[in-house]
């Protein structure tokens, strides 16, 4: 359990610190050749895989929090919890993370579907603009 708990607070760090990224830091702009429904459903995608991200991992360590656990992150700081034991809460956190593991799936899956067909069928930069250090090329 320690390992799952640390690396779901440690998924929740990363995403709230990428979304706050992407907030600030506009990303590059989408090629010309995109259609009005494809610029959408990447939209869609995006926001459903930050927002599965979060809730998820906010509700793995709530299930935990509210059961009345310390929650701990790979054993080096310790979280106590915050309120007492609320087993009704822990329960709903528990459906609402294991809920969100099948759409995360599924927005994973069409975010790789994606950026294979504009990689591999379109090559229209794309991938290409995902990533890092593409400036300096």
């Amino acid at each position: 359990m320690l390992v799952r708990q640390s690396v779901g607070l440690t998924i929740l760090a990363l995403m709230v610190f990428r979304a706050s990224w992407r907030w600030r830091v506009p990303p590059p702009p989408l090629p010309h050749t995109l259609s009005r429904l494809e610029i959408s459903l990447a939209g869609l995608t995006h926001i459903s895989l930050y927002m599965l991200l979060i809730v998820m991992s906010l509700a793995g360590y709530l299930s935990t929090a509210a059961a009345g656990h310390v929650v701990s992150v790979f054993g080096i700081v310790s979280i106590p919890p915050l309120s007492p034991h609320h087993n009704r809460w822990s329960q709903v956190a528990i459906a609402i993370h294991l809920g969100g593991q099948y759409r995360l799936y599924l927005f994973a899956a069409l975010h790789v579907a994606g950026a294979l067909f504009h990689g591999v069928v379109r090559r229209d930069g794309v991938i290409e603009r995902m990533l890092p250090l593409r400036g300096f090329r």
